[in-house]
């Protein structure tokens, strides 16, 4: 006998959860909470590796000295 398992894709998950956030928060609640949440912009690497580049382990060292 063999068991077979379906498993939700990402677009079941999200729906299923956003319908349980409606139905806890409300219309409004559920807005308000998505309000909450933004993808960003920009790229992260190239301006991390921008505002990085003037350190290194000598100026780090001696920052953490004090």
């Amino acid at each position: 006998m063999s068991i077979t398992r379906t498993y939700q894709t990402e677009q079941e998950i999200q729906r299923q959860a956003l319908q349980a956030l409606r139905n806890s928060l409300g219309v409004v609640g559920l807005i308000r909470f998505m309000q909450q949440y933004d993808k960003g912009h920009g790229n992260y690497t190239l301006d991390r590796q921008a505002w990085q580049q003037s350190y290194s382990v000598d100026s780090l060292f001696a920052a953490i000295k004090g």
